[in-house]
């Protein structure tokens, strides 16, 4: 499973990178906003320090207006997969884009018929939003298990990057299901490391080691 960090923050992006684990980043207007800087110019810095798609997203809702901007963003970098809404709207930039050989990302996605939808139109990602599906009562993660079986029944080559994800248990239950992306803060990227067992033997180990008066090199 493909490791996405969902951030527009350069320190965190650039700290996942050196690890060797992140795999592309997504960002969005809240996102951009809290950073506080221009989108273009951050969005440009961010597809130079990962290789992988850097999602950035349009703003317009008519097709003609995502269009534009879509132009406008997917100059920034090879690696840019342009992100749209999963409307009738979207699903139209969507098709004109990747039939352009463009990369999209389709998101707010929160049923599994949008999510065909969205591999009927050719999209590069989807991006079910798993913890705001929870928040209203519904099972995110069963979101996921459909779109999965969908997917599979009819080889759409579309990426399930499941996406608003909360804590550990939901990286957990999308890569048991088959996801095929999943993106998060960093702060829950850096919690799928850690474990009290973990901690406790390297307590252990150093203070065995120290007894023994030895040094490494």
């Amino acid at each position: 499973m493909k490791f996405f960090a969902d951030t527009a923050d350069i320190a965190d992006i650039t700290e996942l990178a050196a690890t060797g684990l992140l795999d592309g980043v997504t960002t969005n207007p809240s996102l951009i906003a809290k950073s506080g800087r221009d989108f273009l110019e951050v969005v440009a810095e961010i597809a130079k320090i990962v290789p992988g798609p850097v999602s950035a997203e349009v703003v317009a809702l008519d097709h003609e207006g995502m269009m534009r901007e879509a132009e406008i963003v997917r100059k920034i970098a090879d690696n840019i997969a342009v992100k749209v809404p999963l409307t009738l709207d979207g699903l139209k930039t969507c098709k004109k884009l990747t039939d352009d050989g463009t990369m999209v990302n389709v998101t707010l996605c929160f049923s599994a018929n949008q999510a065909l939808l969205a591999g009927k139109a050719g999209a590069t990602f989807v991006s079910p939003f798993v913890g705001r599906h929870d928040d209203i009562g519904f099972d995110g993660m069963a979101l996921i298990a459909d779109i999965r079986q969908i997917y599979d029944n009819y080889d759409f080559g579309t990426e399930i990057l499941v996406a608003s994800v909360r804590h550990p248990i939901h990286v957990l239950e999308a890569a048991k299901i088959g996801a095929d992306v999943m993106t998060a803060p960093p702060a829950i990227i850096k919690m799928l490391v850690n474990h009290p067992l973990t901690d406790k033997g390297i307590e252990g180990f150093l203070k065995d080691w120290a007894k023994t008066g030895q040094s490494i090199g």
